[in-house]
């Protein structure tokens, strides 16, 4: 088989797994952590062996799924980060982009977050519900890394500035994880305010810190 063959199959096998995976956001969207493999293999017209063949089992279609949604986060949240705007803004602005992606496709966020929530419906197909902390912790522990590096990039920390980047960025994550999950499931006031509630407890650290001499600044 030729270098040229070998690359267009590759191209279709990434455009097939391209369009199973946006088959299984409709059916996510529509489910939340209810959705089944057999219901995702329905949408894209396949049969479920086929769906394993591709993703091994629910867990390899999860970690897909997850790195689908979380890769466009982080390229919301990093856009907020880099916007034309003071401090306090772009950090407000941060935390409305993850708020706003929650509340925006909230099923996906339960299956994402809550993959647990799907085990009571109990799946005629065969797969089980997820451990939460065992799929949705290092989600947040990426996002946590990706924050740090942002931070200690940007910010002039002084002595310890790297291990205290990442306490900054898990703690950030963890505090915007928490407060968003609860915001969500409660709603007791607007994003707006819950925004501005969560920069003010931010915000005294983060003021004070200066830029990083020749970083992009933050």
């Amino acid at each position: 088989m030729d270098t040229t063959q070998r690359t267009e199959q590759q191209r279709s096998a990434d455009r097939r797994r391209r369009e199973l995976l946006e088959a299984a956001d409709r059916v996510v969207l529509r489910d939340g952590p209810q959705a089944s493999m057999n219901a995702i293999a329905a949408e894209a017209g396949i049969t479920k062996p086929i769906l394993y063949r591709h993703f091994g089992d629910k867990g390899g279609l999860y970690a897909a799924l997850a790195k689908r949604h979380t890769d466009a986060l982080l390229d919301s949240l990093r856009a907020a980060l880099d916007a034309p705007a003071d401090r306090r803004e772009r950090v407000e602005a941060t935390l409305d982009t993850y708020l706003a992606a929650i509340e925006a496709r909230p099923q996906v966020y339960r299956f994402l977050m809550h993959p647990a929530e799907g085990s009571q419906s109990g799946d005629q197909g065969g797969d089980q519900g997820f451990d939460v902390g065992k799929h949705s912790a290092p989600l947040l522990r990426r996002m946590g890394e990706e924050l740090a590096t942002v931070i200690e990039e940007r910010l002039d920390l002084g002595p310890g500035g790297q291990q205290l980047a990442r306490v900054w960025g898990h703690g950030i994550v963890g505090m915007m994880h928490a407060a968003g999950d609860w915001w969500l499931g409660e709603r007791p006031c607007s994003r707006q305010e819950l925004v501005r509630s969560l920069a003010d407890l931010l915000w005294g650290r983060l003021a004070a810190a200066g830029d990083k001499i020749g970083g992009p600044g933050f």
